[in-house]
């Protein structure tokens, strides 16, 4: 079956605005498939980004009226002019909530999974936070260990025996067998929102946690984190209220509009990245537009770094870096850093066991800031180092 199947073209009449559009705006750019020539449609060799939409949120009783995203979002994102090199881009339409939960799950997993298999980015606009399950589970049949990046102001752990749902999905993940996550990194979390026995746990896996006040001391310092993910699931509920009021998980604070865009940005220029989902927004709680708005920027910012990407990591090798040892007084090893000479970016080097085997290859160069080096420089260990070290241990 093919996962084209699964997918429902594009109603224009619900999707576009009334507007006249321009030659360069997104409309005009997009190749999109509509309810008319779902029948026709087909890949070009170029396609690089698929925008998919899924219309579910029973995961998340909270917020129901997400499901209406999609559409809602598409008013506003073809509103927007093309950056600089946007072209090979497909939006695919809307994945229908099937007769039961599993149903969406398995229909997006199944779209991500053949998605990336044509070496197309799937950019899913859900819908609900839970679907981050789905989307892990498309990496199932590519053999690979991944890193998944939440952007979130909770880990969403939950209680590990109730169904799945968008409070409990990342336990989900981690209980999942076989189990194939390697890193989980939550960007932005806010303390009151976390119990201590989610911390714990959190801690005990190895796993890397980022406070909402890190995030935001220095934005720069949350590339290398998204850098090093496969998949990043953006909660919209992380951005402030009075930025983003459509989601009934909103709360005072959080991050601006710009920084979550930035954000974005930061998730599209990763040559590690294969998939995104945005996930939360609530068509009914959104006044003037103003989250879909936002979400439409934050796509728009995601495409424009997979535009800019440098292929730098992983499609190079170490040869077109400039290499930086560091001795360590307090260990006998050295720390290799990387500086790549294409886009200014730093990599480290964590040795790792031969007993862990090949699934790990992948992860020895670890995607670093030139504030990790300049720690090491002062003899301590980067704490990036010290949790892969840990990992590969």
């Amino acid at each position: 079956m093919d996962f084209l199947d699964f997918i429902e073209g594009v109603q224009l009449d619900k999707a576009l605005a009334n507007i006249n559009y321009q030659a360069d705006h997104l409309k005009n750019v997009v190749r999109i498939r509509t309810t008319e020539d779902v029948g026709s449609f087909e890949w070009l060799p170029s396609d690089k980004i698929a925008i998919v939409g899924v219309e579910e949120d029973r995961g998340n009783a909270v917020n129901l009226g997400a499901a209406d995203a999609p559409d809602q979002f598409r008013k506003y994102f073809y509103q927007l002019y093309k950056g600089v090199g946007f072209a090979n881009i497909v939006d695919l339409g809307n994945i229908k909530a099937g007769d039961a939960l599993s149903d969406t799950y398995f229909a997006v997993s199944e779209t991500v999974s053949g998605l990336i298999k044509k070496g197309i980015i799937p950019v899913i606009i859900g819908g609900t936070k839970d679907l981050t399950f789905a989307n892990f589970q498309a990496y199932k049949t590519l053999e690979q260990t991944v890193n998944l990046t939440a952007i979130d102001s909770a880990f969403n752990i939950g209680e590990t025996t109730a169904p799945i749902s968008a409070s409990n999905y990342l336990s989900k993940v981690v209980l999942h067998q076989p189990n194939f996550l390697f890193n989980f990194s939550n960007i932005g979390y806010q303390t009151y929102f976390v119990s201590q026995n989610e911390v714990a746990l959190i801690d005990q896996l190895f796993f890397d946690t980022y406070r909402l006040g890190f995030v935001r001391s220095d934005i720069r310092e949350n590339e290398p984190i998204i850098r090093n993910a496969d998949f990043v699931s953006f909660d919209i509920s992380s951005i402030r209220q009075s930025e983003a009021p459509a989601c009934a998980s909103a709360t005072p604070n959080g991050l601006f509009g710009d920084e979550a865009c930035q954000l974005a940005r930061y998730a599209g220029l990763s040559d590690k990245l294969t998939s995104i989902g945005f996930y939360e927004v609530n068509p009914s709680l959104d006044f003037h537009g103003q989250t879909s708005h936002l979400l439409a920027q934050m796509v728009w910012y995601f495409m424009d770094g997979v535009f800019n990407r440098k292929k730098d990591f992983p499609a190079c090798n170490k040869t077109e870096y400039i290499k930086y040892t560091v001795a360590m007084e307090s260990q006998k090893d050295d720390i290799v850093f990387y500086k790549s000479e294409k886009s200014d970016r730093w990599f480290m080097d964590v040795p790792y066991p031969n007993a862990s085997g090949s699934k790990y290859e992948r992860h020895l160069l670890v995607p670093c800031s030139y504030l990790d080096y300049q720690v090491a420089c002062n003899n301590e260990l980067p704490d990036r180092w010290v949790q892969t070290f840990k990992k590969l241990r």
